[in-house]
């Protein structure tokens, strides 16, 4: 069913905010959750508010952090979450992180111990709304198989950038690490669909289209999204002396627990480069050439990378925001959490 960004955030917000959240966090968080579902990343949207649910209301989220953000330099800084919500955590991360780029050029800001933030490409697309380019990654549990490996040892380790281009078209860019997010895994259970060949093995190592029955996901190009997994796992894990690898927390295990995760967010200011102006003017000339090469058989357009996300979120805009039955029955229902996610294994099974 279609329902309005407004109506969904709303629905999302009152549920974060009965299972415990401040009102102002769930505020944020349902912002970034109706950003993921208008842009089509239904796995990072509408879908996880139950699981967010029932890991607030069970302890695993902390409700009143203590936040601290320590410059370690001019153009450095961490901040240190205390296991709130990782969609506020990067958010607020994220506003320092453009005040320092603002003020030095460039800057560097390392969140440690914070939970699952959802779709990445709502943070750059903070800092592309204030002119300035970033790049923002982090850990996720491992649910990956190193290249060549038959069991897990990374996460998808998602990796997200954002550049400003003219009259508010920017390159938002948000992608795993593996071939696809395992949120889109949980996205097609949802829906009872098969997922596509090549995004996962089961248990014994053989490529699955049942998303019942997915093991491990695969690295995006073999060794070269291993290679990618690793740098994001170094950037926003073990530089931030967080645990890494194998070593990070699993997402369902043990709910009252908190999670350690790490992000970090790169941003920079064009004008310490170039023209401000002839700088978006070459980002929008990037996505007419991009846009006007020849297609290849069998595809109808060449879209610029992040394009057809921002399709999705103007058509949604307008006309609404499609959402599965089940999950709107339960964000209108009384019931906070159905306990389903406690205690499950990496891939909640």
């Amino acid at each position: 069913m279609k329902v309005t960004r407004e109506k969904l955030k709303e629905l999302m917000a009152t549920k974060l905010h009965k299972a415990g959240l401040t009102q102002e966090h769930a505020d944020i968080v349902a912002d970034v959750l109706v950003h993921a579902d208008a842009r089509g990343y239904h796995s990072h949207g509408a879908m996880r508010v139950e699981y967010y649910s029932e890991r607030i209301n069970k302890g695993g989220t902390n409700c009143n952090p203590n936040f601290n953000f320590q410059k370690t330099g001019p153009c450095t800084a961490i901040f240190d979450g205390d296991n709130a919500a990782g969609h506020v955590v990067a958010k607020l991360g994220m506003d320092e992180a453009i005040k320092m780029a603002k003020e030095n050029g460039v800057a560097i800001v390392g969140m440690r111990r914070m939970g699952h933030s959802g779709a990445l490409s709502y943070f750059v697309q903070q800092a592309a709304e204030q002119n300035l380019v970033a790049l923002t990654l982090c850990q996720s549990d491992p649910m990956a198989v190193p290249y060549g490996g038959a069991e897990p040892y990374y996460g998808t380790n998602p990796i997200a950038f954002g550049a400003p281009g003219k009259n508010g078209e920017n390159i938002i860019i948000d992608m795993a690490t593996t071939v696809q997010a395992w949120g889109k895994v949980l996205d097609a259970r949802s829906k009872n669909k098969p997922i596509e060949e090549g995004w996962a093995v089961d248990s014994n190592g053989q490529t699955t289209t049942d998303p019942f029955k997915v093991s491990s996901l695969l690295p995006i190009a073999g060794p070269k999204g291993y290679g990618l997994m690793m740098m994001v796992d170094i950037l926003s894990g073990i530089m931030l002396n967080l645990p890494f690898g194998n070593k990070v927390t699993s997402m369902y295990h043990d709910l009252t627990e908190d999670r350690n995760l790490g992000q970090l967010h790169i941003v920079i200011d064009p004008e310490c480069f170039t023209d401000l102006e002839s700088f978006k003017e070459n980002i929008a000339q990037t996505m007419q050439d991009l846009n006007n090469i020849k297609p290849a058989t069998g595809f109808d357009k060449v879209y610029y990378p992040g394009q057809r996300s921002g399709i999705r979120e103007k058509k949604a805009n307008e006309e609404g925001i499609d959402i599965v039955d089940s999950i709107y029955e339960y964000l209108v229902s009384d019931v906070i959490h159905n306990n389903a996610y406690d205690h499950k294994g990496a891939f909640a099974k």
